[in-house]
């Protein structure tokens, strides 16, 4: 592991952060500037080597904010251009950033093939279900029902879930957090970090003005996230509430809460996560969880290597075809009997 001993500090960059106050962008930074120095080590990436891309909307000021190299794209095509920059320098470590009108409307398309690729890229999808910047229409993870400027009796479209997207597009890896929790924040994003692929980490983000409280019915303290959330780690039993004694159990093809010690159930039947199964099945189950029905799932849900990464792929194909033409070159020559002087 190398030993860069950078701070959060060396990736704050010196503009005045124009989020509006209380905004939930403001703890996804904090966890992001936390995690480099950290993701540095592990990756062995120096500072000058880490880039972060964004289309539009408020997620996408974030590259304002970071002392990286940035690039600011255009509507709905930050992953575009991100797989673009990682095909061309692949020792770049790329971050996108990205919200939930950005990559699954208009840049829906480059966001399911940029996974189905498993581009090595790391998108941090804010998802604050509206769009912020333009002062508050529904966006595709707007709740049904939801009434907006574009929506004024209600929406009547089924919302999308950006985890049972991106595990449906064949994706490798999905962990989700809540703006609020900045050490679990910093943990998914570290993860992220370290996979080898497509890493997608859903935030959970609250917009103050045009959305405030989305999240709350399961997130609006401490206390509700005890007993509403789930935080899922490989390796370890699925419990929450308040004193960890409520669980997960698979019964009849279905995901159950029971309480441990009632109804029968111990500890043994509770659910171990395992991150690194291939089988999407309850990893979808797990991804798709609704409150009041189920807690929402947090940590890392889905982390799967996989030898088919796009831009190793293409920069292998390069050599190989570039090695191939060489050999045709003096085969050609040879052929053709030409001598030539070796000086």
């Amino acid at each position: 592991m190398a030993q860069y001993n950078y701070t959060p500090a060396d990736f704050k960059s010196d503009q005045e952060v124009r989020w509006c106050p209380g905004c939930g962008d403001h703890a996804i930074l904090n966890a992001v500037q936390r995690a480099l120095p950290e993701i540095a080590d592990a990756t062995d990436t120096p500072h000058n080597l880490f880039t972060f891309i964004s289309g539009i909307g408020c997620s996408s000021r974030f590259i304002y904010y970071m002392k990286t190299f940035g690039f600011h794209s255009v509507h709905g095509r930050a992953n575009a251009v991100a797989t673009g920059v990682k095909v061309a320098n692949p020792r770049l470590n790329v971050w996108v950033t990205t919200g939930d009108g950005d990559s699954l409307a208009i840049g829906g398309n480059h966001f399911i093939h940029a996974i189905r690729r498993n581009v090595d890229l790391n998108v941090i999808l804010f998802n604050n279900e509206i769009y912020g910047l333009t002062k508050g229409q529904y966006s595709p993870t707007s709740k049904l029902g939801k009434i907006t400027k574009t929506s004024p009796y209600g929406t009547v479209e089924k919302p999308f879930n950006p985890g049972e997207l991106v595990i449906g597009a064949k994706g490798t890896f999905f962990a989700r957090s809540i703006d609020m929790e900045v050490q679990l924040s910093k943990e998914c994003i570290v993860a992220a970090a370290g996979h080898k692929g497509m890493s997608v980490v859903e935030m959970l983000q609250n917009c103050v003005i045009f959305n405030d409280k989305t999240h709350a019915a399961f997130a609006a303290d401490k206390a509700t996230r005890a007993e509403r959330t789930i935080t899922l780690r490989h390796g370890e039993k699925m419990l929450f509430g308040a004193n960890r004694e409520k669980g997960l159990v698979f019964e009849n093809m279905r995901l159950k809460v029971v309480t441990v010690g009632e109804g029968g159930y111990t500890l043994d039947d509770i659910l171990t996560h395992d991150a690194h199964e291939r089988d999407t099945t309850l990893h979808v189950m797990l991804a798709a969880m609704k409150y009041p029905d189920y807690p929402v799932a947090l940590g890392v849900i889905r982390a799967v290597e996989d030898d088919a990464v796009y831009d190793a792929a293409v920069e292998r194909q390069v050599e190989e075809v570039k090695a191939a033409s060489k050999i045709r070159c003096v085969d050609d020559l040879l052929r053709s009997g030409a001598t030539w002087e070796v000086k």
